[in-house]
């Protein structure tokens, strides 16, 4: 599987990581370098973090229809008031 980001995402995410390692490391980071460094990281921690939102986002909604189950089911009474 393999995660897309668009020019300007990606641009943003270089200009950070080259923030970051300056900040951090006090070491510049060229665009060749940050653009591979990225790449990586897509490659390694993409795949994971892409399941684990898209089974959390699983587990949230899987809360609202078992909510909506409880909301539903309340018996119907029939017969007027009582």
């Amino acid at each position: 599987m393999s995660i897309e980001l668009s020019d300007d995402r990606r641009a943003q995410i270089q200009l950070a990581l080259e923030g970051f390692f300056l900040e951090e490391f006090e070491m510049e980071l060229s665009t060749f370098r940050a653009d591979q460094l990225l790449d990586f990281l897509m490659e390694t921690l993409g795949p994971a973090i892409y399941n684990q939102a898209v089974q959390d986002a699983r587990a949230f909604m899987q809360r609202k229809l078992d909510d909506l189950e409880g909301d539903v089911s309340v018996p119907w009474r029939s017969g007027g008031a009582g």
